[in-house]
């Protein structure tokens, strides 16, 4: 019973500190140095205690299975994580393939959402383009709203850091 519950010990803590490592990550891409900075000390806290106590004991090798367990469930937890708590800025940009086009930007900017029009050119011609600044934890409200309109329209998605100005920047007051 002691054996199986330092296994568990070491996979639990190892999928702990790698689902910190990564919203660690987010954070430090994002700029946010204090938070990164906390969870790193966690993070670094557990992955040494972890670290050590399967080193010590080499010649237990499930030890050593559960550490790799632990570190494959803890990338899965942590992407989950993430896109659970969808921290920062995407900016969208939308090509238009109906003559929808008025009712899609009054309906997204009804919905708080800053949009930007302008016309592109395409292998079939002229397009109506949109840009729209968002936060990602509303992605998948704005594809929602584009899709229900323009089904075929098609959306790219980056992440941003906003500077200054704009709708967008208002909004997040």
């Amino acid at each position: 019973m002691e054996l199986l519950m330092g296994y568990l010990l070491i996979f639990f803590a190892r999928m702990l500190d790698m689902s910190l490592a990564t919203v660690r990550t987010l954070m430090v891409m994002q700029g946010r140095k204090f938070q990164s900075a906390l969870i790193g000390f966690f993070e670094v806290g557990i992955y040494v205690t972890v670290l050590g106590k399967v080193v010590n004991s080499l010649d237990n090798p499930m030890n050593l299975l559960a550490y790799c367990l632990g570190f494959a469930a803890g990338n899965y937890v942590g992407i989950m994580l993430e896109n659970k708590i969808a921290l920062g800025n995407l900016s969208a940009q939308i090509i238009l393939k109906t003559a929808n086009n008025d009712i899609l930007i009054d309906t997204l900017r009804k919905e708080k959402f800053g949009v930007t029009s302008y016309e592109g050119q395409g292998i079939e011609g002229p397009r109506e383009m949109l840009t729209v600044a968002l936060n990602r934890k509303d992605m998948a409200r704005l594809k929602k709203i584009v899709d229900s309109i323009d089904p075929n329209a098609f959306i790219t998605v980056n992440s941003i850091s906003p500077i200054r100005g704009g709708y967008f920047t208002k909004m997040k007051k």
